[in-house]
């Protein structure tokens, strides 16, 4: 694909997650741009079987930008990585559509295990900055991981989960549905598909809404 088409497309992607982007030309200044460029051609001769050509690129590529992505990981549509500095993407990681990956973020393995040894994410995951994700785990779709998270587990679909170890603190459902909760793991309050908030509890032992939060824990 040519250049042009590239900038084309990688503008599309980085206009809806970057609001400081004022032309499409800006792109080519993005330093996950040409990380992706390369990934592509690398991943391309990966596929191949020129395992040393496309490292060769690859390796380049991460001295020019600081952004480290193994040829072997598969990446889907519109990934994008926001400033980018000391990303690094395993082998074996796979990535799903419309991804969005923070500064620092470490998709790697534990040393521990063979074949699969990257971590998996589902579609619409955000990742943000100093997280490390490790071990063949997956992070299901709809996931958000806070900033300087290490998460060595599978987190849920629509979860939030922040700090280290993981806790979760928000857990949104198929249906709209968003329950927040407090730092001990009861349920703080849950806001329906509309917006409106059902509870305001920093503390379960005092909720007015206990027999709400129980039932809804069961489900």
């Amino acid at each position: 694909m040519g250049l042009l088409k590239d900038i084309n497309r990688e503008y599309e992607v980085v206009k809806l997650r970057d609001p400081s982007i004022h032309s499409k030309w800006e792109v080519m200044l993005y330093p996950y741009f040409k990380a992706m460029r390369a990934y592509r051609k690398a991943h391309a001769h990966y596929l191949k079987g020129h395992y040393f050509r496309a490292r060769m690129i690859s390796q380049r590529a991460s001295r020019q930008t600081g952004i480290e992505i193994h040829p072997g990981a598969k990446i889907g549509k519109n990934f994008f990585i926001d400033h980018g500095t000391g990303v690094v993407i395993g082998e074996t990681a796979e990535i799903g559509d419309n991804c969005m990956l923070f500064h620092g973020v470490t998709l790697g393995g534990t040393g521990k295990d063979t074949g699969k040894r990257h971590p998996t994410l589902g579609n619409n995951v955000t990742v943000y900055a100093e997280t490390v994700v490790l071990g063949p785990i997956t992070l299901h779709d709809n996931v958000i991981v806070g900033a300087k998270s290490v998460v060595m587990h599978d987190v849920e679909e629509g979860a939030t989960v922040v700090g280290s170890p993981i806790r979760k603190v928000k857990q949104r459902l198929s249906d709209g549905t968003t329950i927040t909760y407090n730092r001990d793991g009861s349920i703080r309050y849950i806001t329906d598909s509309d917006g409106k908030r059902i509870g305001d509890n920093k503390d379960c032992d005092s909720c007015a809404s206990r027999t709400m939060c129980k039932s809804s824990e069961k489900k």
